[in-house]
């Protein structure tokens, strides 16, 4: 098999100064990608600022013979988060790859959670990932080329204890991806999500120790570099990866039951076919909101 190499591109990976953004950054450059290496540096909780993580990653890629370049810019801002892109650019002349993968955690219950750290860990994931995928948009679009992932979680897929902040922005970065993978389609620009699994700085506080070492973020880079490669054409997908087990992740509906709209349609019409309903036997995916709406009017299995 022909070896996957990223020779002349350029990425950018945000939350790079460590975990699961370390392991992509140091083998994208091990393949040939300049990188820049953005990462705040604050703690896992949103706090504070620290160059240090982000250089660090950058003096090990020149130490192996790569280029990259430190970013401590925030994603949180539209301001901030155009500069991070703008120093791809601006060093290296174009972006190529986006993976948008900084995050923090202030996991409370819904009862107990405050208001702030809703909006803190929204602004982190959600805004984030949309402020700097906007701005590479535009330079990608320009050269008709571009490959973009962004970090979902089962959190949000499959809800968490906890989380309420964390798996509405993961979700939300789902439903995005989806949309900026059509929007990109004419000018090559590939969008994906991938929902990881691995032992970081975040997942230590709510991982098993004994798992730790067994997800470790090494094993989920290979699955996020092959979607940033221009050898890889899928887009609008979500994958799964933690631990050596890789797979697809699809949101599917049902066959489902059509009742006639021209006549009433009463609750207990619905709870006389709720297991029709609810039976995805026979269920499928749709590639868009309109095909979806598509299969809405049609009509199809009214009875």
């Amino acid at each position: 098999m022909e070896k996957t190499c990223f020779d002349g591109q350029v990425a950018v990976i945000t939350g790079g100064g460590g975990g699961l953004g370390k392991a992509y950054a140091l083998l994208l450059a091990g393949r040939g990608a300049k990188v820049v290496v953005n990462d705040l540096g604050g703690s896992f909780d949103g706090q504070g600022a620290d160059p240090t993580p982000a250089q660090l990653v950058v003096d090990k890629i020149k130490a192996a013979g790569g280029e990259a370049l430190a970013n401590y810019d925030s994603v949180a801002e539209w301001e901030s988060a155009q500069r991070i892109i703008q120093s791809a650019v601006d060093n290296f002349g174009r972006i190529d790859i986006l993976i948008n993968n900084a995050g923090i955690l202030r996991d409370k219950s819904l009862h107990k959670m405050q208001i702030e750290d809703y909006q803190k860990v929204i602004a982190v994931h959600l805004d984030g990932t949309f402020f700097c995928t906007k701005a590479a948009f535009s330079n990608m679009k320009e050269q008709a080329y571009g490959r973009i992932v962004s970090t979902a979680s089962a959190a949000g897929l499959y809800g968490n204890f906890g989380q309420v902040n964390y798996g509405a922005a993961k979700m939300g970065i789902a439903g995005m991806m989806n949309c900026v993978a059509q929007e990109g389609a004419r000018s090559r620009i590939n969008a994906n999500t991938i929902v990881p699994t691995a032992g970081t700085r975040l997942t230590f506080t709510v991982m098993p120790e004994d798992a730790i070492g067994k997800v470790k973020p090494e094993y989920v880079a290979p699955l996020v570099a092959w979607l940033c490669s221009e050898g890889c054409s899928e887009s609008g997908q979500i994958f799964s990866a933690g631990g050596g087990y890789y797979s697809r992740v699809a949101v599917v509906e049902g066959s489902g039951v059509a009742l006639d709209p021209d006549k009433e349609i009463t609750i207990e019409m619905i709870a006389k076919n709720s297991d029709k309903i609810k039976d995805l036997k026979e269920a499928r995916e749709f590639y868009s909101a309109m095909e979806q709406a598509g299969t809405i009017l049609s009509g199809m299995n009214k009875e």
